[in-house]
């Protein structure tokens, strides 16, 4: 998938619509520049919100080691190991780390929605690509393996994918400045090739319009403060992801924005 949503009237036509897109940052410029991932990750690492998870083949030993010391090992030792981390409160690093982020980032976001004549829920994700590559694999047709009403309720573990016909399957790769639209509800897993790859996923979305009913989702409508895992890589949802051997899955619930960050 290469053609990306660039105007407005595109995106208000095609947001609540499944699959997944890709949109220009010409609708999301922002003069926010984000500190190096290292950086980030550093800081992430030892608040007490973080959640991570080491990964690889090595022996459960040496996975339980690396677990204990992930927060006070060497920065640069840590990024030589396979993990997966994600915060989910990142308004506990404005006035740290993240500096600048609300003012640049989340208040201009919230009034082009508002312009466009959204209000705010959390509900869709935009997912931003800060540093290194991943793959977001996802489904042109979700609703063909998991109902928005089976997500809700929890009737997925996310440890194993749907099964599902590989022509239904969409894979976008996102390298650093790609933005993706993705979907409240969707099964997806991510992968990566990057030796440590980092995004950001705003979470700020309606699930219903102010303007026109028309645009009221029913497919993917979440009641407010739902909090099980549901369908979609961040806030009131479930992501999978995969270590780059593709053989690791797991459930990880949202509260956006949200840091991800794969490495190893």
């Amino acid at each position: 998938m290469t053609n990306s949503v660039t105007a407005p009237e595109e995106f208000i036509e095609r947001w609540r619509t499944p699959p997944n897109l890709r949109v220009n940052n010409v609708l999301t410029a922002t003069g926010f520049t984000f500190p190096p991932a290292l950086d980030v990750l550093d800081a992430i690492r030892q608040d007490e919100e973080v959640r991570f998870t080491i990964l690889g083949d090595e022996d459960w030993s040496v996975r339980m080691d690396r677990t204990s010391a992930f927060r006070t090992a060497p920065i640069e030792e840590v990024t030589t190991w396979t993990f997966r981390l994600v915060h989910f409160n990142l308004t506990r690093f404005y006035d740290g780390i993240l500096a600048g982020f609300q003012e640049q980032v989340m208040i201009p976001w919230r009034t082009q929605l508002s312009s466009w004549g959204f209000t705010n829920d959390n509900s869709h994700g935009l997912v931003c690509q800060i540093e290194g590559t991943k793959t977001f694999h996802s489904y042109k047709d979700p609703d063909r393996y998991l109902t928005a009403e089976a997500a809700v309720v929890g009737e997925t573990t996310a440890e194993e994918l749907p099964e599902h016909d590989p022509a239904n399957r969409q894979s976008v790769r996102m390298g650093p400045g790609d933005l993706l639209w993705s979907h409240a509800l969707t099964p997806h897993r991510v992968t990566t090739e990057s030796p440590l790859a980092m995004s950001v996923t705003l979470s700020l979305m309606a699930v219903c319009a102010t303007r026109a009913t028309s645009r009221t989702v029913n497919w993917h409508s979440v009641p407010t403060g739902i909090n099980t895992p549901t369908r979609h890589g961040s806030w009131i949802c479930a992501t999978s992801v995969t270590d780059r051997a593709g053989g690791r899955r797991t459930v990880q619930r949202c509260g956006g924005p949200c840091c991800f960050f794969l490495g190893g």
